[in-house]
């Protein structure tokens, strides 16, 4: 009886295990679309620009409070990594009002790129997002190597870029 419980709950664990792979990975995607963005202050930015560093792309709404309390963690990972080579692009949704966007950029200070999704392309181009915040983690190759849908586990998302970062060049002796 013993035996048969552990296979039920090994095989139960491997069903789970298969779905949250499945969940986290794009519907479809496995390299970054190629979309030109109107960033805030009015820059055209490609995505394929953007390639050979680790990217984190982020859907966000001024209105979900998810994205907000996220925010912060999100600036103290860019100003940690950011010199180490990696990039963060946040798009605002396309029903986002940009006056709106730029004063909630203003308010929390947010030195990473922000862009406008006026035409709806990229959010159709990674898939259709609907929920925000939606993020997708891009290696310096193109590759998405991240899907999530709402707050992020910012330790493993951490984790997860240094990997992709170049080594620290060794000191001279």
């Amino acid at each position: 009886m013993k035996l048969r419980d552990g296979l039920i709950l090994l095989a139960i664990a491997a069903v789970m295990g298969a779905g949250a792979w499945v969940w986290s990975r794009p519907a479809g995607l496995t390299q970054v679309p190629e979309v030109t963005l109107t960033t805030l202050d009015g820059r055209q930015q490609r995505l394929s620009e953007l390639r050979g560093r680790p990217l984190l792309v982020t859907f966000w709404a001024t209105t979900c409070s998810t994205c907000v309390s996220e925010m912060p963690h999100l600036v103290e990972l860019y100003r940690e990594l950011k010199p180490k080579g990696f990039e963060i692009l946040a798009i605002a949704m396309p029903y986002d009002p940009p006056a709106d966007v730029a004063a909630l950029v203003r308010a929390r200070q947010l030195p990473y790129l922000i862009a406008l999704d006026h035409d709806s392309s990229a959010t159709r181009a990674f898939g259709d997002v609907r929920i925000t915040p939606t993020s997708f983690l891009l290696s310096p190759d193109g590759a998405i190597v991240r899907r999530a849908q709402g707050r992020m586990d910012m330790a493993e998302l951490r984790a997860q870029i240094l990997s992709m970062l170049p080594a620290a060049p060794l000191a001279k002796l």
